[in-house]
């Protein structure tokens, strides 16, 4: 039972990202979208594919901060190779990449697996603390956008109705956090537990405001990453600070479906652009633009570390 549960975990996403890929080409056609890479301005498609990079740098130096207080000063090397090696991991099994990060740090820095592991979660919770925050920041910057194009598709009584439901919705949830004794709302309670200790325990860091700053500049690379991209196509310059935030965020959501977001992201894309009256083709193009290439990048450096790795610690295979 158990080995089928871990087969599906694997299997679905895989399965569900072919779907999501043959559903995205049968939408635009492929000469169609080819044209659209040839025609890209690709100026700015190295400018953020180089932002990218960055916040991989940042990502690297951050985790420096994390294992210092355990008494461990790993090489920034084996950072920045073990955060893209788990990268490229991801795109094989969800969240095996974490495992392999972990495992590389043991193997060329002695830092033992469970710590390792901890910190890498602590930084999960870190990031997706960083994405809420994100997602609260488009709601109170667009929301008269939000609401306008609720009450264009419901009328006030719904609206109101749909309040009260949220509203008793979110008590609930408390409710059940607070009291469930079943499997599922320990698992729950576990996680909501695990986001408030793990944000409260980044300021106890020594560094902690580096971290912070880092994380800062980690999300603030990904949006711009994002938004410089736009540029490459003529037919999205124009492109409101609303659909930004609404596509960055959905598409940051989609790599989460999907192993590495293959075929979800420029679906996503397509779906938050759509709100804002652009055109399917451009969004969906776009949207296979800066998957494409940050995968590439992800393959090429992430493949080059794992390659790279014993030779860059070849000096301590030989002590």
């Amino acid at each position: 039972m158990a080995k089928a549960k871990s087969t599906l975990k694997v299997v679905l996403p895989l399965l569900l990202g072919v779907g999501l890929v043959w559903y995205s080409l049968s939408k635009i056609s492929i000469p169609t979208l080819i044209q659209y890479f040839k025609d890209a301005d690709y100026t700015w498609i190295v400018l953020g594919v180089s932002l990218g990079i960055l916040s991989h740098m940042s990502r690297a130096y951050r985790w420096l901060f994390m294992v210092e207080p355990l008494g461990f000063k790993p090489k920034f090397g084996n950072s920045l190779m073990g955060v893209y090696a788990a990268y490229l991991i991801n795109f094989t099994i969800p969240r095996a990449g974490e495992v392999a990060r972990a495992t590389i740090l043991k193997n060329y820095e002695d830092i033992p697996f469970d710590k390792g592991f901890g910190t890498i979660v602590a930084e999960r919770i870190a990031d997706t603390i960083m994405l809420l925050l994100i997602v609260c920041i488009a709601f109170f910057l667009e929301f008269e956008f939000i609401y306008t194009f609720f009450k264009g598709k419901f009328n006030s009584t719904s609206l109101v109705l749909v309040g009260v439901l949220m509203f008793l919705g979110a008590l609930l949830l408390f409710l059940f956090i607070r009291k469930g004794r079943s499997k599922f709302a320990l698992k729950v309670k576990g996680f909501v537990f695990g986001l408030l200790e793990g944000a409260l325990s980044i300021f106890k860091m020594k560094k902690k405001w580096a971290f912070i700053g880092h994380t800062l500049f980690i999300w603030a690379m990904y949006v711009l990453m994002f938004y410089v991209t736009t540029f490459a196509l003529p037919e999205l310059q124009n492109i409101t600070l609303a659909a930004i935030l609404i596509g960055f965020i959905l598409s940051s959501f989609s790599i989460a479906a999907t192993n590495g977001g293959i075929g979800s992201f420029p679906e996503a894309v397509v779906i938050a652009f759509s709100l804002f009256g652009m055109a399917d083709d451009p969004s969906r193009a776009f949207g296979w633009i800066v998957w494409s290439t940050q995968t590439l990048i992800i393959i090429v450096i992430g493949g080059l570390s794992l390659l790279y790795l014993p030779i860059y610690n070849r000096k301590k295979s030989i002590v």
